[in-house]
């Protein structure tokens, strides 16, 4: 059944389809094409990066992280427990064994205060997700990693345009990926790319992109010709899909204001109900940014959660839940997750709430999502 506001729908700023053809009339629809080349640079001026490269999704984002940071069997890799899989699969891929590390109860990021007991001498690696793209504690983790010699990953699958004391999240780790999925700001389908901080990664971040071989140095002109020079796999999208990311990323502010004018409008709508009900809005730090990635709502338990789906369900709204418990997962209790591991991460399964939030959400519909949730009662 389709209601007539569902949850997300993909948003298009107006040049797509004209630089979709522009990809097609030029015959270079392969990856690293002119517009892969200029979607890099974009991403390179918007983060801070020193080299930004896109991949075919987020998941080959991490997976290339995993990678270059040598991770293996007899590894662990810290994750929250908070996330979606493929923060976590990208290293068990390739051998490592997953700690599970329980949210902050207020942004539901990594607890950085639990972070030193969770750490051995066999950590590889710190995964740090944005969630909701408000920024986790990052001068408190990277002094906790710098200090024992620990790379620290950024997950910024939501986190694009956002800032933590006013750097731009992305920045921090030695590795950091965003996502281009349809249901994120700005998007091209399926799509991700790879921010490398550290030059050390930058040569090797595009050989094992380019299959293993040292291709993108021979048509910079720098080898005579190019042949196999390390493990690799194919992570280079479409330029036809770049050329779609070009158009929304060139066209980033104006779609910015559009999401924050409809989050913002939730917040001052639903504030004085939320502290009424006792269901929680969004907490954002004063020293965070917030991209309007995701407006959330938090009841008391899982009860009350799914009384609001049917409800707004009811009302041809179509809101959803989010992340579970990795640690509970299945994959989780093979690699040791218990119940009780994580306490606010189970809670958080159990009462979150997203609320429909797309860049061209109509205004009325906006008004509808609002008025179908304070009709709601327990």
């Amino acid at each position: 059944m389709t209601l007539r506001v569902p949850f997300n729908r993909p948003c298009f700023a107006g040049p797509e389809l004209d630089y979709a053809r522009q990809a097609l009339a030029a015959g270079h629809l392969s990856g690293d094409g002119p517009f892969t080349k200029r979607c890099n640079a974009l991403l390179e001026g918007l983060t801070g990066a020193r080299k930004a490269l896109l991949t075919t999704s987020c998941t080959h984002a991490l997976e290339m992280c995993s990678a270059l940071l040598g991770v293996g069997p007899g590894d662990e890799v810290v994750v929250p427990s908070f996330t979606f899989v493929s923060t976590v699969n990208a290293f068990v891929l390739n051998g490592a064994t997953p700690v599970f590390c329980d949210v902050r109860d207020d942004t539901l990021n990594l607890d950085e205060r639990i972070l030193p007991s969770l750490l051995t001498p066999r950590t590889k690696a710190v995964v740090v997700v944005h969630y909701a793209g408000v920024g986790c504690e990052m001068d408190e983790i990277l002094r906790i990693c710098g200090e024992r010699g620990i790379a620290v990953v950024e997950d910024n699958a939501h986190g694009l345009f956002a800032r933590w004391r006013g750097r731009p999240l992305g920045s921090f780790g030695v590795l950091a990926t965003q996502s281009f999925h349809e249901t994120k700001n700005v998007q091209c389908g399926e799509g991700g790319a790879l921010l490398v901080n550290d030059d050390r990664h930058a040569h090797r971040a595009e050989v094992i992109r380019e299959k293993g071989t040292n291709r993108t140095a021979y048509f910079r002109g720098e080898v005579d010709k190019y042949t196999w020079v390390d493990v690799g796999s194919s992570w280079l999208p479409s330029d036809l899909l770049a050329a779609v990311l070009l158009a929304q990323l060139e066209n980033a502010e104006s779609i910015q204001a559009k999401r924050r004018a409809i989050w913002d409008r939730y917040l001052v709508a639903l504030a004085p109900w939320a502290r009424e009900t006792g269901v929680r809005v969004p907490a954002i730090p004063a020293h965070c940014e917030h991209p309007s990635h995701m407006f959330h709502l938090r009841f008391h338990d899982a009860a009350e959660r799914q009384s609001m789906i049917a409800h707004l369900r009811s009302r041809d709204v179509h809101a959803v839940f989010h992340y579970q418990p990795l640690h509970l997962s299945p994959m989780g209790v093979r690699h040791g997750g218990r119940p009780g591991q994580c306490p606010v991460t189970e809670r958080a399964g159990d009462q979150l709430l997203r609320l429909p939030l797309w860049n061209d959400l109509p205004a009325g519909d906006q008004a509808l999502v609002i008025d179908s949730v304070l009709a709601w009662r327990r």
